[in-house]
């Protein structure tokens, strides 16, 4: 019979020998490894590996048994049936409630609970702990992963009702930038951002900080009336992948989307495009620069006369704003390029939007135009009436070309 000290320095290897086997063996062979030492230690030995490994002495015991019948062969490490049941072999019908559950307006009650909440595991869990089943989240969330479901964002896809002419709009419009770039006239693509709020405001989007000090924003998004916001207007060089954008503080107007043109073609275009006789604008069909605004086409009229070119305007179908070059070539960088930051002055934001770049050689300048604007102005069928204006024969409403005024 040992001594207690013996077992005492037996455990301590038999300690050190489980963290080695146990990484590298499974249940079968940890139980058999197990029962030899058992077996080694005599009298006792069930109770001092248990000890050491934390192992049940009815596993160990099991594993002598295996020993003595000569039990080692096969890859099995349970029998035939053993382990816990599956959560679909103990619930029969739980796949198909769970069905019903997340898409109710089909297969379901139309008034659960479920329809206009969040479809999370938990939510699930309880309503099918209702239904009298014995289940957890985690469960929920392997049968979802089965059955094919995974967690998704809303994805802005839908259109709408697409016009009948979109697809002939397009191939007009890229029929119309190749001529112009071969015959080196420049083609922009114009559009506004939505407003921001200038502050410490919260800005969507991560950037590294040392771990446990973020940014610190306000709690409230409150506008702050001494700052206001901001409107980012930005022109957009198809041709040499080149950006301007005019950060207005004012109202988001006809006015000021022509301005920003103005400013973009004295700033950039006059020394990129010194031989050109005219200028293609691309635009969506709604907002400052929308194809029924009439004050849109009054200030093109005033451009068009002050730099004597011809203003050629294509503009998007209807519920394609998504296509215009600029949204995709320019806003969306200039997006990921202050994501968590907060937008504090209006210099932070010129500065961040002159700072986008990207690998294809994007670049921006952006300045700040503090004139007013004024809403609600109206130009009357007179004034209209005075427009030089060309109306192409495909969808006039879309496509038109405004000449100076000698």
């Amino acid at each position: 019979m040992h001594s207690t000290k013996y077992f005492i320095k037996e455990e301590e290897k038999i300690k050190g020998k489980f963290k080695g086997v146990s990484k590298v063996i499974g249940e079968k062979g940890i139980r058999i490894w197990a029962a030899t030492e058992a077996n080694s230690l005599g009298f006792g030995g069930i109770s001092a590996v248990s000890r050491a490994t934390g192992l049940d002495q009815k596993t160990i015991r099991k594993g002598i048994k295996e020993l003595h019948k000569n039990d080692l062969n096969g890859s099995r490490e349970r029998k035939a049936g053993g382990g816990r049941k599956t959560i679909t072999e103990t619930n029969e019908g739980i796949t198909n409630d769970l069905s019903k559950l997340l898409e109710p307006a089909t297969r379901g009650d139309p008034e659960s609970a479920l329809l206009w909440t969040s479809k999370s595991s938990y939510k699930l869990c309880d309503e099918l702990c209702n239904m009298g089943y014995k289940i957890c989240p985690y469960s929920v969330q392997k049968l979802l992963k089965n059955e094919g479901y995974s967690l998704q964002s809303n994805k802005k896809v839908l259109e709408g009702n697409s016009h009948e002419d979109r697809d002939e709009q397009f191939e007009h419009i890229y029929s119309n930038i190749k001529t112009f770039q071969i015959d080196g006239n420049p083609v922009i693509s114009v559009d506004g951002k939505k407003k921001e709020k200038i502050g410490e405001f919260k800005n969507n989007g991560q950037e590294y900080h040392k771990k446990g000090t973020p940014t610190k924003v306000n709690t409230y998004d409150f506008i702050d009336e001494t700052k206001g916001k901001v409107t980012p207007y930005g022109v957009y060089d198809v041709t040499h992948n080149k950006g301007w954008v005019n950060v207005g503080i004012s109202s988001d107007t006809a006015q000021f989307s022509v301005e920003s043109i103005r400013t973009w073609w004295y700033d950039m275009g006059v020394s990129m495009y010194s031989g050109a006789d005219k200028i293609m604008i691309t635009a969506d069909c709604g907002g400052s620069n929308g194809y029924r605004n009439r004050l849109w086409k009054s200030e093109l009229q005033k451009l068009a006369n002050e730099i004597n070119m011809p203003l050629q305007v294509n503009h998007l179908p209807p519920g394609t704003s998504k296509w215009n070059k600029i949204e995709h070539k320019m806003f969306s960088f200039i997006s990921k390029n202050w994501r968590g930051r907060p937008l504090i002055s209006t210099a932070t934001v010129v500065n961040l939007i002159s700072n986008t770049t990207t690998k294809k050689g994007l670049k921006i300048k952006a300045v700040l135009d503090s004139n007013e604007y004024k809403k609600g102005i109206k130009i009357s069928d007179k004034e209209m009436k005075e427009i030089n204006i060309k109306y192409d024969d495909f969808h006039k409403e879309w496509n038109y070309t405004i000449h100076p005024i000698n």
